[in-house]
């Protein structure tokens, strides 16, 4: 029997929310390394002087046990 679990993480990036998806799966995977699909559930960014400067995403990534 396939087991799958979900993780749920948040990736930060200073760059745009792609890298911070990207960064959520590359430390996710350190400690998982069967990672099978990642769900984005939520974004959100800090803002300074009116920029955007902090990207987050977060996620749900399943992985094989």
């Amino acid at each position: 029997m396939t087991v799958i679990k979900v993780l749920e993480v948040v990736g930060e990036s200073s760059r745009d929310w792609h890298q911070a998806v990207s960064n959520a799966v590359v430390e996710a995977s350190k400690m998982h390394p069967n990672i099978k699909g990642v769900e984005v559930i939520n974004w959100t960014a800090g803002i300074e002087s009116g920029k955007m400067t902090q990207f987050k995403a977060n996620c749900k990534i399943a992985y094989l046990e």
